[in-house]
């Protein structure tokens, strides 16, 4: 049996029984999500744990709160949470976000959301409740995280190019402005893969970037070192 166990610098996160295993797009939100002072933090659809956990590694003075539907991998966020040197900061609720509600707002809404639509499903049904949504989903997220932001707080995604564009028009008709916009690519040769959009509920001078993770065949660049320098025990 293969050791479920990814040893980050600062924790541990055991994957086993999750669908969804730790993975570029989760490391790369949970490093580069960021607000200036949160204090009350949402990680939709946590999965393994991961992003919770770099986040309250970053932000020392923030709660942070996570849902997932999945009852294994809520189970195992939950030991993840507890084996954490953040002991009763990260908190993980077993509930779909449909049926998720709380009685504060947040500062920071982040997720790696299930993004295929309309794609031919995976056999396993937990994979596939990982992996494949619908439209309703993402009008849920967007109206759901628009509703429970602060003033001034601010929602991440990370999203595949294709789909980035309709969630950007989507959100800007509930009053969430893109803000920022992180054009990830594999290298400088290939086209962005992904993209990791900033909303916020007030009027920000939006930037955009390009963000590579090569720098040649299994080398990766100096900015993808920087970024997860805190967190990967390679770096």
């Amino acid at each position: 049996m293969k050791n479920e166990l990814f040893r980050f610098k600062q924790f541990s996160v055991d994957q086993a029984h999750c669908p969804m295993k730790i993975n570029t797009d989760g490391v790369l939100l949970g490093a580069m999500a960021h607000h200036p002072s949160p204090r009350q933090i949402l990680d939709i659809g946590t999965g393994t744990g991961v992003i919770a956990l770099m986040l309250a590694q970053r932000f020392l003075a923030a709660q942070v709160e996570a849902v997932e539907i999945d009852a294994q991998a809520a189970d195992t966020a939950n030991r993840n949470f507890e084996n954490s040197g953040f002991v009763n900061r990260p908190v993980v609720y077993h509930i779909s976000f449909e049926d998720f509600s709380a009685a504060k707002k947040y500062d920071l809404i982040v997720s790696n959301p299930p993004f295929f639509v309309n794609d031919l499903k995976n056999p396993d049904v937990r994979k596939t409740t990982a992996r494949h949504t619908n439209e309703s989903f993402f009008q849920c997220l967007l109206q759901k995280s628009a509703a429970m932001l602060n003033e001034g707080g601010e929602l991440w995604l990370i999203l595949p190019v294709k789909q980035a564009e309709k969630i950007i028009a989507d959100a800007s008709g509930l009053g969430l402005v893109l803000a920022e916009r992180i054009q990830v690519h594999s290298d400088v040769s290939k086209p962005a893969f992904r993209q990791i959009c900033c909303f916020s509920n007030r009027n920000e001078d939006f930037t955009e970037q390009d963000f590579m993770i090569y720098q040649s065949h299994s080398a990766y660049t100096e900015a993808y070192k920087q970024l997860l320098k805190d967190f990967f025990l390679i770096f």
